[in-house]
């Protein structure tokens, strides 16, 4: 898994035992060392290892912030100083997660030593005051599976915000004139999100290709590559081309320091490289950089999101909503031209010829069935929201390009979302269930989840433990 780093600071309140608190602490450490949870400690602030005091407290952020945390975990270890803790997570700006253990029966003389969940009540609410969004793992033991599953939960929904919020993305071209639905405010994107763009004319990615192509030792290397991955269609020279486009892009996503590409793909492109871009969309979409087609801003938001989401353990894939499946009420083709990375893929993909075009370059393969997330970050007139939900992949007729029929619950409703916006004809999808990573993250980065089948009290749900 990919490693997160988080900071721990468990808390307590003085009129509560603190030796118990102390114990309570030291048992979540030995349990987040045992699931190899990577966090910041504070038992160099003060004897206890606990937050509670303000001076401490502004020893413990200024910590936090030279380790760079990219989230922040409150344990309640017997009651909790609310105040402090909401301080703390008001300056630190990352996602929290609230939680405190079990409390134990009252002992013979009726002493309680903890009220660790009057004190989760307590900073609930406290955060709330200060404006700060936050996670809840329901009070439970340290050994039930729902704490384990809810701090794995807890650093994939940080590992989104991370991303989403450092998200830098290399615009290849503008958009094809033909595809208004693809546009995007680039300045609104920064001002509410911190996306930033670095646009880039055809002629530089055509001066790097040239360039790459001389140097030619990274081109063979993806050529090979391309030999013993995938059945080769397309003549060498084409796929001379199609491997130095892959590096090319690869080298301006590093100079302009981009974690994503959204490249206009057609048609101008085709003029001057004699490609499709897909293949090298594909390869890139392997080695975990998402290319989107069409210059879909958007497009490339949702990627980026969706591998975050699913720790990059898998490789997402960027489709078009297309057609209703001809035999399964709820069925509908998730397809694109073939820029879908090769580990998606149920068999050897080839790259050949795709539809509706004359040139070559684009991988042609069906995608695994199983179930998946579909989703889609997109706005308009000031407002952005994610469409998300799951679908599992059917039996279809054949067609070219990257493919996959799926089976929603239903697809009317599903179809009447994206045509009344703000969706367009573009998804993503990913061999995961992110749905409740997605949902959760979105409270922190300031967008609405929209579920596109009523599922939402199931996934409040499972957010909560049940």
């Amino acid at each position: 898994m990919k490693k997160i780093k988080i900071g721990f600071a468990p808390t307590r309140r003085s009129i509560f035992s603190a030796p118990d608190a102390i114990k309570y602490a030291n048992l979540t450490r030995e349990k987040l060392n045992r699931l190899g949870v990577d966090y910041v400690d504070i038992t160099d602030i003060n004897e206890e290892g606990l937050l509670y005091d303000e001076g401490d407290r502004i020893k413990i952020l200024e910590k936090f912030r030279r380790e760079g945390v990219q989230g922040l975990f409150l344990p309640h270890c017997n009651f909790g100083t609310e105040y402090i803790c909401a301080r703390l997570a008001k300056d630190l700006n990352v996602p929290v997660l609230l939680w405190g253990p079990l409390d134990e029966r009252p002992d013979e003389n009726g002493i309680r030593l903890r009220d660790s969940q009057c004190g989760l009540f307590a900073t609930g609410k406290v955060l709330r005051r200060f404006q700060v969004p936050f996670t809840y793992l329901t009070n439970c033991r340290l050994e039930d599976t729902v704490f384990e599953r809810g701090v794995k939960d807890f650093l994939a929904v940080c590992n989104v915000v991370d991303v989403f919020r450092h998200t830098r993305i290399l615009q290849i071209a503008p958009r094809p004139f033909d595809f208004w639905s693809t546009m995007c405010n680039e300045g609104e994107l920064l001002e509410k999100f911190n996306i930033q763009l670095s646009p880039i004319p055809m002629p530089e990615l055509t001066t790097e290709m040239k360039r790459v192509r001389e140097e030619g030792s990274e081109v063979a290397k993806v050529m090979t590559y391309c030999r013993e991955k995938m059945e080769i269609k397309i003549k060498d020279n084409e796929l001379e081309n199609v491997a130095a486009l892959k590096v090319a892009m690869k080298n301006l996503a590093d100079k302009y320091g981009c974690n994503a590409i959204a490249i206009q793909c057609w048609n101008a492109l085709q003029g001057e490289i004699g490609i499709m871009p897909c293949a090298a969309n594909s390869l890139l979409n392997e080695e975990g950089i998402p290319v989107v087609c069409e210059t879909d801003i958007h497009g490339a938001i949702t990627a980026v999101m969706v591998e975050a989401a699913g720790m990059d353990e898998n490789r997402s894939f960027f489709a078009d909503w297309t057609v209703r499946h001809p035999d399964i009420a709820n069925g509908e083709l998730l397809q694109h031209c073939g820029p879908w990375p090769i580990s998606v893929a149920k068999e050897k993909p080839c790259i050949a010829y795709p539809l509706a075009f004359d040139h070559p370059g684009a991988v042609e393969a069906e995608a695994k069935h199983g179930k998946m997330t579909l989703c889609r970050f997109d706005g308009d007139n000031g407002e952005y929201s994610l469409l998300l939900g799951n679908a599992v992949g059917v039996d279809g007729p054949y067609t070219k390009g990257t493919y996959v029929w799926v089976e929603v619950k239903n697809i009317k409703r599903l179809e009447a979302k994206i045509v009344e916006g703000p969706y367009i004809h573009h998804c993503v999808g990913i061999h995961q269930d992110v749905v409740p990573v997605l949902y959760e993250a979105c409270k922190y980065i300031g967008i609405k989840p929209d579920l596109y089948d009523p599922i939402e009290e199931d996934v409040k749900a499972y957010l909560r433990g049940e």
